[in-house]
C-alpha cells in the first residue's frame, strides 16, 4: 500500500509518500480501508519531536514508529477474531495515537472505532476522534458539565473548541464562547449564548465566573 512516513524529526520536509506493507488486524483490532484522515495539532508535535515529551512518547532519538495520523474514517477491510460489533464493509470512524491513519489501509483497536452515521461524510467524521473526544472527555468526564451550568470555553473556535461548544450546549449548560472577530457568527451558530470578541473585550476582567474549559 501507499502511506506517508518519517524516520526522523523535523520540519514537513522529513515526510516521504512510499509504498508500505499493508498492515494486519490484530485479534482486537479491525482493518480499515482509509477513506478520510485528518490532521490535527498532535500529529505536527509528533513529527517534529517537539515538545520533550513527544519524544518520550514516540522515540528520544528518532521515531519509533515511521506513520502518522492519529484520526481516520473509512471501510473496514477485515476484522481480527475478536471483534463482535463491526464485519468487513462497516463504515467506521475512530482512532488513536500510532496508528498511522496517513496510509491507504490502517489497524484500529475495535475499541477505538465506532459506527459512521450515513448522515455523515467520511471526510466530517474523520475530523471527529482526538478534538471531538477532548471536549467531551474534558466537559462530561472531568468537569461534570450539569444542566443549567454555566461554562465558559476559550478558543471557542478551534477544533476542540467548536466541539466543546456543542457538547456543553447539549449538556444544558449557559455557554460563553471566547473567540477572535472572523468566528463571533460562527461560534454562535454552535450554540453560544454569548460570544466574546477577545480582541475587543478581556473576558477576565468581565466580572462574571465560569466553569472555564
Amino acid at each position: 500500500m501507499k502511506a506517508i512516513v518519517y524516520t526522523q524529526y523535523g520540519p514537513p520536509d522529513v515526510l516521504r509518500f512510499t509504498e508500505a506493507a499493508k498492515p494486519t488486524a490484530k485479534d482486537d483490532e479491525v482493518l480499515i480501508r482509509v477513506r478520510a484522515a485528518s490532521v490535527n495539532p498532535l500529529d505536527w508535535h509528533v513529527m517534529r519531536g517537539k515538545p520533550y515529551i513527544m519524544c518520550m512518547m514516540g522515540g528520544l532519538r528518532k521515531p519509533k514508529s515511521a506513520r502518522l495520523g492519529c484520526d481516520v474514517a473509512g471501510q473496514v477491510e477485515s476484522v481480527g477474531r475478536k471483534v463482535t460489533q463491526f464485519k468487513p464493509g462497516d463504515q467506521v470512524f475512530g482512532g488513536a495515537i500510532g496508528i498511522g491513519a496517513f496510509a491507504e489501509y490502517v489497524c484500529v483497536p475495535e475499541s477505538a472505532s465506532v459506527m459512521k452515521p450515513d448522515r455523515m461524510t467520511f471526510e466530517q467524521a474523520a475530523s471527529v476522534p482526538v478534538a471531538g473526544l477532548s471536549a467531551l472527555q474534558g466537559l462530561r468526564d472531568k468537569a461534570q458539565v450539569q444542566a443549567g451550568q454555566k461554562v465558559l470555553i476559550n478558543g471557542a473556535a478551534g477544533g476542540v473548541g467548536t466541539f466543546a461548544v456543542q457538547i456543553a450546549k447539549s449538556l444544558g449548560a449557559d455557554v460563553t464562547g471566547v473567540c477572535s472577530t472572523r468566528n463571533v457568527d460562527l461560534v454562535r451558530s454552535l450554540g453560544a449564548a454569548r460570544v466574546i470578541d477577545y480582541t475587543q473585550e478581556d473576558f477576565t476582567k468581565s466580572g462574571q465566573h465560569a466553569g472555564g474549559c
